[in-house]
């Protein structure tokens, strides 16, 4: 059993709580085995080709994820979801229009809003489609005037034995509990723009923290925001152009150490 620090099994405790008793299990909580409430995955045989799935930037904060299943997911949907066919599942976001549509298409199989549009309290999904498991984990937003609670989700894919996270319009830092219902995360596609999102100190601790084997930037609005997080992400992570807007990966092909990859269409010349 992995031992846990005690600080942080509490934490944990906490969050399994929130955890359906008959939840889908998850291949990103192999780290609180024997918590209760906590399913733990068995990764299986994974000696076998690892499935790949691939991954590119739309624009602003939408990525499309193609699986080995032939699903089709956009991130932060407002419309736009690139070449290809349409996307089987959309995730939104609250904070502003960009973010999301109220007019989404009817073929879209599954619309997964951040927020609980009705007021009732966090959003919650749990979602199978093909070969993903989508769930969320809620943060809050900025108000006028007092904090939005639970506006924002933090959008987790569980694909090819890769744990996927958006953190959608992150709005502050993460605490113990969020921590823990996000498990081991693989890839993170993160906001950079350090002003309508968190501040650039903020997330960079948070990406930190998180520890992914891929980092994924977006909503950056500008090369000096972009230039600032990668020089404060650089010291504990590699940092890589992909030649393209669209990177394919596998369990298999992550790579061994901390990576900051950024898509070839937000880097403005960055890397000239």
């Amino acid at each position: 059993m992995t031992v846990v620090p005690r600080f942080l099994a509490a934490a944990i405790a906490a969050a399994a709580a929130l955890v359906p008793a008959a939840a889908l299990a998850s291949i990103c909580h192999a780290f609180v085995e024997g918590v209760p409430g906590v399913r733990v995955a068995s990764l299986g045989p994974v000696a076998a080709a690892a499935e790949e799935v691939t991954i590119t930037y739309i624009g602003h904060s939408t990525y499309r994820i193609d699986t080995a299943g032939d699903v089709v997911i956009a991130t932060d949907y407002f419309g736009r979801h690139g070449d290809g066919p349409p996307p089987d599942v959309v995730t939104m976001n609250q904070a502003h229009e960009t973010h999301f549509t109220d007019y989404p298409s009817p073929a879209i199989r599954h619309v997964l809003r951040g927020w609980d549009p009705l007021g009732d309290g966090p959003a919650e999904h749990l979602v199978e489609e093909g070969d993903v498991v989508i769930r969320n984990v809620t943060t809050d937003i900025r108000g006028w005037g007092e904090r939005g609670r639970d506006g924002n989700s933090i959008f987790v894919f569980e694909v090819a034995n890769i744990c996927i996270g958006h953190l959608g319009h992150l709005h502050h830092r993460l605490d113990e509990s969020h921590y823990a219902m996000l498990g081991q995360l693989d890839v993170v596609m993160a906001p950079v723009d350090g002003t309508y999102t968190l501040d650039l100190p903020g997330m960079i601790e948070v990406l930190k923290r998180l520890k992914a084997r891929v980092v994924l930037p977006m909503h950056a609005f500008g090369g000096a925001s972009l230039r600032i997080f990668l020089d404060g992400m650089s010291d504990e992570f590699a940092i890589r152009q992909i030649g393209g807007p669209s990177l394919t990966v596998s369990l298999d092909t992550l790579p061994a150490e901390p990576t900051v990859m950024v898509p070839s269409n937000i880097a403005w010349g960055f890397f000239d």
